[in-house]
Formats: C-alpha cells, sequence, structure tokens
C-alpha cells in the first residue's frame, strides 16, 4: 500500500527572489494559509499517512508549522476563538507523521528523493513536488487515482500534461507506446527525457510533479550518474526502472499552478481566492471591479 510520501522542500527558491529570502517559498501563503499545506493535505486525502520532508537547515519553519504550538492555542482557547483553534489544531489528521530528513547538497530532485530512502525503505512511495499545486474542482483527484492504479497495475504512475512546444525543453518529457490517454487514464510509457531540445522531443508531455513510484527506485537512484545540469535527476531512475517494470503515463484532469515563479503564485492566489469557502463571493467582486478598471482604462 502507498502510505509515504516525498516532499522535496530543500531549494532556496531563487525565482521567488527577495520574497524567498528569509522566508521558505512553500510557506509563502495562498490566501490564508502556506502552499505546503495545500500540499500535504492533497497527499493525506490520497491515502498518505507519512510525509517525508527533504529539506534543508534554513527551512525549519515548514516543520514547525506542522507541529503544535501550545502557547498559541492557549490563547485562542482563552479568548474563546474556537474556530479559529480548530483549523489551527486540524491542519493534519492525529494518525498523519510529518518527517523530516536533510539534503546537506543540492545534487538534483532524484538526489532529494534518495534522501528519504532510509525512511520509504523498499515500499512504494508517492513523490509531491511542492512547488505545484493541483485543483480538481470536486473531481475525483489526480493523485489518489493514481495510487489507485498503482494498486490495481502495478505500474508506476507518472503525472503528465500537454505543454506548447515551445516549452517543452523545461520539462521532462515522455513517449507513450500507443495513443495519449485521455484525462484520467494511463498509457504504457516507453521513454522519459529531461529538457530534451525541441527538435529531439519525444512528444509534448511533460512530467507535472506527482508521481507514485516502487521503492526499488531507491537502490536506481543510488547508482544514476549526473545527468542534465550535471544533477542527479530523477527522470534519469524513472527510464532505467522503465527497463525493469511497468511505468504508466498519468493524464491529470485537474489544472496545476506553477507557483515557483511569480506569474504562477499570483494565479494560484486569484484562483484559490475565487474558491474559499468565506472569501470567495468577495474575492471574485473584488477582481471583477479590478477587471472593469483595466477595462476602462
Amino acid at each position: 500500500m502507498v502510505k509515504k510520501a516525498v516532499l522535496p522542500v530543500a531549494g532556496f527558491g531563487s525565482r521567488m527572489l527577495p520574497a524567498s529570502k528569509s522566508i521558505p517559498k512553500e510557506m509563502l501563503p495562498i490566501v490564508d494559509r502556506p502552499a505546503i499545506e495545500y500540499v500535504v493535505k492533497e497527499a493525506v486525502r490520497a491515502g498518505i499517512k507519512d510525509i517525508i520532508l527533504v529539506s534543508h537547515s534554513a527551512k525549519t519553519a515548514i516543520e514547525d508549522y506542522f507541529d503544535t504550538q501550545f502557547e498559541l492555542e492557549h490563547q485562542l482557547e482563552a479568548k474563546g476563538k474556537d474556530a479559529l483553534l480548530a483549523e489551527v489544531r486540524d491542519i493534519l489528521p492525529a494518525d498523519v507523521s510529518v518527517i523530516s530528513v536533510r539534503q546537506h547538497r543540492a545534487l538534483g530532485l532524484g538526489h532529494a528523493v534518495a534522501c528519504a530512502a532510509p525512511v520509504v525503505g523498499d515500499e512504494p512511495f508517492a513523490v509531491l513536488l511542492p512547488d505545484v499545486l493541483v485543483d480538481c474542482a470536486g473531481q475525483d483527484e489526480d493523485l489518489g487515482v493514481m495510487v489507485e492504479k498503482y494498486h490495481a497495475r502495478g505500474a508506476a504512475q507518472i503525472m503528465v500534461e500537454e505543454v506548447p512546444e515551445a516549452r517543452v525543453d523545461q520539462y521532462g518529457i515522455v513517449a507513450l507506446k500507443g495513443d495519449v490517454p485521455p484525462p484520467g487514464e494511463s498509457a504504457p510509457m516507453t521513454a522519459v527525457v529531461e529538457k530534451p531540445a525541441v527538435e529531439d522531443a519525444p512528444s509534448r508531455l511533460s512530467v507535472v510533479g506527482r508521481y507514485v513510484l516502487p521503492g526499488e527506485i531507491m537502490g536506481i537512484l543510488a547508482e544514476t550518474p549526473p545527468g542534465a545540469g550535471n544533477e542527479i535527476q530523477l527522470t534519469d531512475a524513472i527510464a532505467t526502472l522503465m527497463e525493469r517494470a511497468p511505468v504508466e503515463a498519468y493524464a491529470m484532469r485537474g489544472q496545476t499552478f506553477d507557483c515557483g515563479n511569480k506569474a504562477g503564485y499570483l494565479q494560484a492566489i486569484l484562483h484559490f481566492a475565487a474558491r474559499h469557502p468565506d472569501l470567495g463571493e468577495q474575492a471574485k467582486a473584488m477582481m471583477a471591479a479590478e477587471i472593469g478598471k483595466a477595462v476602462e482604462s
């Protein structure tokens, strides 16, 4: 059973400077809670019980966020702020653990995932990139469906979405055995290439930032040499895994938001503000007013 998830959070977030100079980019708020909470709760809804943060000494704020803060809770309780107290206490269910391991050197995503090997062991696990938020708008969530497909088929699941041809050199790109599957379905992969040149790309299907992988990939990562950017690439390890076991590309249904850059972060704020249970109507009215001003000017 897939009960563990690895979240690589050790990066410095240079695309979000200067805000990320002192605040971990994963802690930047999307409306009223940090981006990392959205990703962690996505994992929990998919059945994950152990959240493994691959972190850095400058990122302790992330661990602290998921810890208990007795003084704050005591003050909220004393002031009768019960609704707010419940939100602070109930960030995670009691049966979910947050575990932190260190990535002492920035040697790539594959290296970051490999740092979690002592905790993952030989169990299957998910990988969620915390820069990417996914909203499935009331449909069955993509990560949960990927976990179900892994259990049913025994094949690793790699979430993909189509990107413009001009941008394929920015992503891991996959090749399929057959046609592109419809949203919510998977198809066998034959190759995955990290950031290929446009003319060499096998397709326009990019790896999104959600994976369900067998534990054996940890051993593969331990033997994977540096690849693109002189870093240990998870895509290279997945390519090796395909020589030994089935790997499938899962065509996502949801909408993604790249919160690792300023434009994507702003888009996420607007999107989730409009969907907020308390602020949604106000947020939509404010956005409509701003659009009206822009049109008039």
